[in-house]
């Protein structure tokens, strides 16, 4: 149990007032269970923004009022609320080592209103410098020859373990200096489509064939998602432990994305808020959760990048940068990092995408040897490790200053 509660703080969801409560919608707000959030998204009247109870927005604590006991202050207008929409950047030729010993560290912001006395709680921060953390060239770190030729997805178990997947129905554990560690084979014998890793740590992996997501789970494989009439595809564990999962319709003109907790279907990604499809149909949508929460789809066939808020809210499309020395953007790996930076393998060009979260382009990874890249995954470091469809290698590479991730 969290130290932070005890039995008597057990708060029980404000929809069906039975179960316990372990998501709140900003907006409303409202404090749900897992099995009440799409009753409550499907309100279309209202706009939503549904988040893990730990990760609700931060809410104004009202001061007791001074003449009367048992009341408290309800202001009628609040200062508007501030969103940066772009951080000032430092230009110079000072290197990353003397920055601080030039120009010292910035203390956390705090904000204080005297007149309305009411104090504003913030989650805890998280405090970023004031410079560019990107190396200006990426380094590899390291080569891990899986000893096989087309890989298709990687997914760190740790800082030090990596899953992979191949063109046969195996999957295997490496360490990283390439020792095979251990070795699981499809419950079918069929080529697994991804893989991903579950916060607890245990494998999971997509079957389109038999129209299964699978878990291996204490050297045992369980049919967690058994559909009928779609087929999933790409997969990825999120930061509440629910399982977000790629697929398309049998008849492959309908595409979606589907919310599990378990085996239950939570919610749908699948039209934006003018009817119009999100994704492209096809089976080739890998899929990410960003550290803010956004769900980042890396859809092959519609050349794009889509990402879509956790309540189904489309945020943008990126369609590739505009460099004269760049071809076609044929996205397919995604994976995010400790910045809610959104990474993505560009298969055609050879190279890595690097956006911010709101979808601006930062920089390639383009230097590194990369030969058509397709799974990506990052660690807790944030190392990059690529595997390459046509070889047999995955390649971990640093791109980002290790003492600037918080």
């Amino acid at each position: 149990m969290d130290p932070k509660f005890c039995a008597q703080d057990i708060i029980k969801c404000d929809l069906c007032k039975d179960r316990v409560v372990q998501m709140y919608c900003n907006l409303c707000p409202m404090n749900l269970c897992k099995d009440c959030v799409v009753e409550h998204i499907s309100d279309n009247s209202k706009k939503h923004d549904v988040v893990p109870s730990d990760l609700r927005r931060s809410k104004l604590l009202y001061p007791q009022c001074l003449k009367h006991s048992e009341e408290i202050y309800k202001f009628t207008k609040l200062p508007s609320k501030l969103k940066v929409k772009k951080f000032p950047v430092f230009t110079g030729n000072h290197s990353q080592e003397n920055f601080l010993q030039l120009f010292g560290s910035i203390s956390p912001l705090s904000i204080t209103t005297e007149d309305h006395d009411y104090t504003l709680v913030t989650p805890e921060a998280v405090s970023y410098p004031p410079y560019d953390p990107l190396l200006d060239e990426p380094e590899p770190i390291t080569t891990i020859d899986t000893g096989y030729k087309y890989l298709y997805r990687v997914a760190c178990l740790s800082d030090e373990e990596i899953w992979t997947c191949r063109e046969d129905k195996i999957m295997n554990l490496y360490n990283l200096q390439g020792k095979l560690l251990k070795s699981f084979q499809t419950k079918s014998r069929n080529i697994p489509c991804d893989i991903a890793v579950t916060r607890c740590g245990d494998l999971v992996y997509s079957d389109p064939d038999t129209r299964t997501v699978n878990l291996v789970k204490n050297e045992q494989i369980q049919e967690v998602i058994i559909l009928q009439g779609w087929k999933p595809f790409y997969v990825c564990s999120t930061s509440s432990g629910d399982l977000l999962v790629t697929m398309d319709s049998d008849d492959e003109k309908q595409s979606k994305v589907v919310r599990y907790s378990g085996s239950t279907e939570i919610q749908t990604l699948q039209f934006d808020s003018e009817g119009e499809p999100l994704f492209s149909s096809g089976d080739l949508k890998f899929i990410s959760e960003n550290r803010n929460l956004d769900i980042c789809v890396a859809d092959y066939k519609a050349k794009a990048v889509v990402v879509v808020k956790q309540t189904g809210k489309l945020q943008f499309r990126y369609i590739g940068h505009p460099s004269t020395t760049k071809g076609s953007f044929d996205p397919v790996g995604i994976t995010t990092d400790s910045r809610s930076q959104i990474l993505t393998a560009d298969f055609t060009n050879n190279c890595i995408h690097i956006l911010d979260q709101d979808g601006q382009f930062l920089r390639y990874i383009d230097n590194c040897g990369i030969g058509f890249p397709w799974g990506l995954c990052v660690d807790t470091r944030d190392n990059l490790f690529v595997a390459e469809h046509n070889s047999r290698k995955v390649n971990n590479i640093k791109y980002i200053h290790v003492n600037n991730v918080s």
